[in-house]
């Protein structure tokens, strides 16, 4: 995964909702699935399942493209949950200018793990 991003502006980031930008087809998701060796949500390792996760988040102008795109488990250690808390807190650091966005893009897609550590200062 590469992380890929779309063109936006700061001001759309921090006032459109991403649910009219989230568009990643079912067939596209199948795709993701096959190609990191699952098959398909697979419960079996873990209860919960997984998400078709933006490694740029749409929230920071990821986008929906397949080299953005990766199926992230719910359990265990730096999880889904957790990635999605680290993707809040950029946005909302973003949107209070507290934080570059690109600075933002270049943490969670370098190293979203040392990110979230970075963040949290855990």
């Amino acid at each position: 995964k590469q992380g890929t991003t779309r063109n936006v502006s700061i001001k759309e980031l921090c006032t459109t909702s991403t649910s009219l930008v989230r568009n990643v087809p079912e067939a596209e998701k199948i795709l993701i699935y096959h190609n990191y060796g699952l098959n398909g949500n697979d419960r079996s390792k873990c209860s919960e399942g997984y998400e078709i996760d933006h490694l740029v988040s749409l929230e920071l102008g990821g986008a929906n493209d397949g080299r953005n795109l990766w199926p992230q488990s719910y359990c265990g250690t730096n999880n889904a949950h957790d990635k999605d808390k680290l993707e809040n807190e950029l946005h909302r650091r973003v949107c209070k200018g507290q934080m570059q966005l690109i600075d933002a893009q270049m943490c969670i897609k370098t190293d979203w793990v040392m990110c979230y550590l970075k963040t949290f200062n855990k």
